[in-house]
């Protein structure tokens, strides 16, 4: 068996997935390491769907990023034969200066992006399921909707191995050391030894366990998915009728919807964002509570009065947050020879495939062409600026 590989990469979530297919795309010796079974619900790229939109209200920074993982999910679909993203249309809703309306509009506005601002009447006249304070408005993006998760992990996984990866499941990385000459790495697992010229680490949740020496502190949180039947149906709740959506409260607490995307029995997603409880891989709470389905509730009644409904499921992942909320994906500050993909902060999903296209030119050119400098860890270490 082979034990030693152009660029080994550590994760296979995804991230990882869509790095081990665009390094083996371009001819690499790919080596896939992944403690799980192909596109588990054990990390963060599980849940059935994510949302997706170009007006990015948290940093305008991020939609060239964004536009070109519009193009790439297209081709992953055509080439993979799965489908994965779905455009709905999208509404951030709020009151008018909450960061998801008024981030989205300088977000569109510096880059020409199609929008419109719907009133509180226009968002329940379009979107009956909907009902928002007098006061609220909406920024409404028609390209924007959700992606599967799974399946992008899936695709990127099929793909990678037609291009002549070597995936490895069920085998957990228990270190790696860098050469300090900057060529090689050594990479150490419950099964073996593997070696290889360089290493693209995309550890999820376990960042602070696999890179401890890059100087950047992670905090890991528990994040739950519900799914509710509503009441009445869910045929108001049918994707060509109910956008994704992110709803903005008082004091800048948002939740977050889906339409019905799994036929009349599986409901409609939604989930507050952030607010969880810290926790590890290892000591994550995966049973969800009554006073968590209460909660969720409470926000969901007055704004989509036909929901909760009944609940059909609920299900944890975790977020990887950094300091500021912005990724980290660069070349390891002390390891010319790894690249890092992590600190995703709960919205990193709709990336993937962009990621995985920089991740290649950071292992293979030592640079890439598109705008990344928002995610260098030294902005996290004062001490190396």
């Amino acid at each position: 068996m082979t034990s030693s590989y152009d660029v080994i990469v550590v994760g296979l979530g995804g991230m990882g997935s869509a790095a081990a297919y665009r390094l083996a795309e371009r001819g690499q010796r790919v080596l896939g390491l992944e403690k799980f079974s192909p596109g588990h619900n054990r990390g963060s790229s599980h849940g059935g769907s994510r949302i997706t939109r170009q007006a990015y209200f948290e940093d305008p920074a991020y939609v060239p990023l964004l536009l070109r993982s519009y193009e790439l999910w297209e081709q992953i679909e055509r080439d993979s034969g799965r489908t994965i993203a779905t455009l709905t249309g999208g509404v951030m809703v709020g009151r008018p200066d909450s960061l998801a309306v008024s981030g989205s509009l300088r977000s569109a506005g510096q880059w020409g992006l199609d929008h419109e601002v719907l009133d509180a009447g226009e968002i329940r006249r379009r979107f009956p399921t909907l009902h928002p304070a007098a006061d609220e408005v909406a920024f409404y993006e028609a390209k924007a909707g959700f992606v599967r998760p799974e399946a992008s992990v899936l695709a990127h996984l099929y793909l990678a191995a037609r291009a002549g990866a070597t995936l490895h499941f069920e085998e957990t990385v228990t270190g790696w050391t860098a050469n300090p000459s900057g060529s090689g790495v050594r990479v150490t697992t419950s099964e073996g030894v593997y070696t290889a010229d360089r290493l693209v680490v995309c550890p999820g949740a376990w960042a602070p366990q696999l890179l401890t020496d890059l100087g950047v502190e992670f905090t890991i949180e528990r994040q739950v998915m519900y799914w509710f039947a509503p009441d009445g149906g869910v045929e108001p709740y049918r994707p060509e009728r109910h956008p994704v959506y992110i709803w903005e409260m008082d004091g800048g607490a948002q939740f977050y919807g889906f339409p019905a995307i799994d036929g009349p029995d599986g409901g409609a997603k939604v989930a507050l964002f952030r607010g969880g409880a810290a926790c590890t891989p290892e000591t994550i709470d995966r049973q969800v509570r009554p006073e968590e389905v209460e909660r969720i509730s409470r926000h969901l009644s007055p704004r989509l009065p036909t929901l909760p409904g009944r609940l059909v499921k609920a299900a944890t992942c975790m977020y990887t947050n950094t300091a500021d909320e912005h990724f980290v994906i660069a070349t390891h500050p002390a390891h010319q020879q790894v690249t890092v993909a992590c600190g995703f902060s709960g919205h990193g999903f709709k990336f993937v495939p962009v990621v995985g296209e920089i991740l290649a030119d950071l292992a293979v050119d030592g640079a890439t062409d598109h705008p990344i400098a928002l995610f260098d860890p030294r902005r996290l270490q004062p001490s190396l600026l």
